[in-house]
This record gives C-alpha cells, structure tokens and sequence, in this order.
C-alpha cells in the first residue's frame, strides 16, 4: 500500500484538521508513493525507536508527538537535528497525529474520560472545528407524485443522517405556483398559462461537505427545469471538538480506586498528587499531557478531580488553593496506553500491512523512592 493511500486511511480515523492550529500533524518526513509493507507506533521518535525501526526493517513510524517541532535551518547527522537525518538517510517515513488524537472521538482524552468514569464527557476548552463542517438543512418544494423519486436521490447523496439515524425528513403539503416565461421547458403546464400544482414542503438535514453532491442529486431527479429550493446553516446542534474531557461520574468513586484504574490501563508506576487524595469524586475532568493552562476552566466547572499528565507549578499551587484535586501521570505515561487500541484501529483498515508497537519508546522520567 503507497503511502499516501495509508495517510488518507489514517485520517479517516483520526481527521487532522482536529489538531490545534500550533501543531505539526501529518507526514513529516517521507515519499507519498513509498509503498508501505511494515509500520511502528510511537509516542516519541527517539534515538533508541529510530534503532529499532532500522532493525525491523520498519518503512513507516507513526508517531504520537510530531519529529519535527520548529522550522529546521540544517539536517545534520550531529546535534538536534540528528533523528530526522537518519530517519531521512534510512527511508524511514513519519506520520504524526498528536492533537488529532486528543480531540478526536475515542481518542486519548476520551480514553482517560474512560478509565476515570466520566459519562457523557464533554470538551474543556482549545475547541476546534467539526472535521464534518456544519450541519445545513434542506427544504425542496416537489410535485407530489415525484416525492419518491427526489427524496430517494437525495438521501443516496448523503442526506438525511441524524445521529444514529439515516432517511430522516419531513414533509408538508401545500400548493405551489409557478407562471412559465419564454425560454422555460415546464414539466407541468406551458408557457404563458400560471398552474398551481400539488407540492410537498420536503426538509432534511445535510452535511456541509455533502451539499453539492446533493443539490446535483435534486436537479437529476425533479422533473422540474427549475427546482425551488432553500439551504439554512443551522448552529449550535453538532458536537464540540477540543482538547480535555469533562463530566460527572457513572458512580461517584473515591481517589484510591480511581488510582488503581489508571495503573491498570496506563501502567504508571506512580502519579504525583496535588489536593486531597481521600475525598469522592463526582465531577471530573481529564486532559492528556500538558493541559495546565486548562486547569482554570476545570476550577470553574467545580470539578472534584483533575487528571493530566504533567502541570507547571503556579497551576499546581492554584489547584490546591481551589481545592481541586489533581493526579499527574508523567507527560507520555498520560498518551501511551491509547497505542494498542489505535494499533487495532489501523489493522481493521490496512490490511496486509505489519503493525507493531515500539518496545523501545518510554517515559524518560524514572520514579524512584529516595
């Protein structure tokens, strides 16, 4: 499978435009027609993963934070550059998704949401655009002996989805009026002579992405020249999409056992506390990494528990003034458990391609009782 094949499937499960504006998502380093036989999942491209992909014979390293951060005057074999030399000098490609896999739905904040028990999570904050675009309704006014016909063409087209629901509508009978003009070609009349025809109101919802698709759809199957019809932007009905999650509790659950689900999914092999470590948590809020600069937005929420990976030390001490409670996991402690299942994500959509998850890829920070 070329590369690029495989950047399009990766983005059918994680959309990129997801990724905050400051992020460097995408293929950074490779040949879009490369034809792609192994691939490696990482959270950081280190010296060490860089070695192990050489030694795996790897083609493609997908990584979770980007290889590349800031604009590179010189790639040499020496200095800061040194990774993205050999990564380059071995034709070894890289894909990274970072913040495309925090936003994104089932992602690594939804992960984390997961483990602690929140239901119904929502976004903190950092909110992005839908990746599907606003949702636009669709009123087409249709002869009614041809409803069948239209409404059939425009739900093939890609109307008509509401949340689990496909062939969604509504229709309202009425009478129209049209006088055809020189130069028209009325299905119904003629020239000169005004009809009122039997119509129906047709509405339905359409992606944003979808509509020309669809109104090219309506323009094949009405048997009018002319179809008459109006397109609405409707707001504030889709999902938000951002970074963090946050929401109260399926069962409200005291620090001890929350901790104890985050060793078992994440294998950290200890977190830092910040607050009150035996009070019940209700409400709750989690976001992978550093997400400090959220940590003002979860005091507001009046939640009882921040989960993150790492927090400077002003938030830390404004947590505690707050009497929020935070668990810190370590900075890629908090990212890495989401490998295996987005491993079995991309197995499901690249077939015949090896996938593996780096064994060399690790916390730098070793925690140590002194």
């Amino acid at each position: 499978m070329q590369l690029k094949e495989i950047s399009e499937r990766i983005d059918d499960i994680i959309p990129l435009n997801l990724s905050q504006d400051w992020d460097n998502v995408g293929l950074l380093i490779g040949d879009p027609d490369k034809s792609i036989r192994n691939v490696l999942l990482t959270i950081d491209t280190t010296g060490d993963v860089v070695a192990e992909a050489k030694e795996l014979k790897t083609d493609l390293i997908i990584s979770y934070h980007p290889v590349i951060w800031d604009g590179l005057k010189k790639i040499t074999a020496a200095g800061s550059s040194s990774t993205v030399y050999e990564l380059i000098r071995s034709g070894i490609a890289v894909f990274s998704v970072h913040t495309a896999l925090d936003a994104a739905i089932g992602g690594v904040n939804d992960g984390l949401a997961e483990i602690v028990g929140i239901k119904d999570a929502e976004p903190i904050g950092d909110y992005v655009a839908n990746p599907a675009g606003d949702s636009l309704k669709l009123v087409v006014f249709v002869p009614v002996e041809s409803l069948a016909d239209v409404s059939n063409a425009v739900f093939a087209a890609g109307a008509g989805a509401i949340g689990n629901y496909s062939h969604c509508s509504f229709g309202n009978e009425g009478t129209g009026t049209f006088l055809p003009l020189k130069g028209a070609k009325p299905a119904i009349g003629s020239r000169g002579t005004l009809e009122k025809v039997p119509e129906v109101r047709f509405e339905t919802i359409v992606p944003d992405r979808k509509l020309d698709e669809v109104i090219a759809a309506i323009k094949q199957a009405h048997p009018y020249d002319t179809p008459a019809l109006d397109v609405f932007r409707i707001h504030g009905t889709e999902p938000r999409f951002g970074l963090g999650r946050i929401g109260d509790l399926a069962e409200p659950l005291k620090i001890a056992k929350i901790i104890e689900r985050i060793k078992k999914v994440t294998g950290a092999k200890a977190v830092g506390m910040v607050g009150d470590d035996k009070k019940l948590v209700k409400r709750a809020a989690v976001c992978a990494g550093s997400c400090g600069k959220i940590i003002n937005s979860v005091i507001a929420a009046k939640a009882d528990l921040y989960l993150t990976g790492e927090l400077k030390h002003h938030q830390a001490l404004a947590a505690q003034e707050a009497g929020l409670t935070c668990i810190c996991l370590s900075h890629s402690v908090s990212e890495r458990f989401i490998l295996k299942k987005f491993a079995k994500q991309l197995r499901k959509q690249l077939k015949g391609i090896e996938i593996k998850i780096s064994k060399k890829d690790a916390d730098p920070f070793k925690w140590k009782n002194v």
